[in-house]
């Protein structure tokens, strides 16, 4: 048992141990030359035309998130897929064609959601809710319905 607890301490110290003498060694070693262009920021090698920080369309994000979870959906369905057979052979195929169902049903669950939510929609176009205001009373009012300046009752 303690040999066991001796390796992986030892893993660790040595995990932690290799990349901080890589990188106290790299800063001992590599020359400093400081310069202002160094400082810039850099665009692929382009000269910068504007400042770097603007405002970035958070929906690059929420399209990127959602295939990442439909991407890890396929990977940890291909290894199901390709044992299936031998689990049918054994008499389980019942159970792991049930749990891959379900975990199914709640990924497709989840696009739906998204699907509802509007987040698949990459140019969205003025659907009704968004043109739609809540007053004080929690009713929809059109926004081209109510004069210009006055506030719905």
């Amino acid at each position: 048992m303690q040999f066991g607890l001796a390796s992986i301490f030892f893993f660790v110290v040595v995990g932690i141990l290799v990349p901080l003498t890589m990188l106290t060694l790299g800063w001992l070693l590599r020359p400093s030359t400081p310069n202002a262009e160094k400082l810039t920021i850099y665009e692929c090698g382009e000269i910068p035309t504007q400042q770097a920080w603007f405002n970035f369309n958070p929906r690059f994000y929420i399209v990127a998130l959602i295939f990442l979870i439909f991407d890890v959906e396929v990977a940890f369905t291909y290894p199901v897929a390709t044992v299936f057979k031998r689990w049918v052979q054994r008499g389980s195929g019942g159970l792991a064609f049930m749990e891959l169902f379900v975990f199914i049903a709640i990924l497709a669950l989840g696009l739906a959601y998204v699907w509802r939510h509007g987040d698949l929609e990459w140019i969205r176009q003025a659907r009704q809710d968004t043109l739609d205001k809540m007053d004080e009373t929690d009713k929809p009012v059109h926004v081209e319905a109510l004069p210009t300046g006055k506030k719905a009752a």
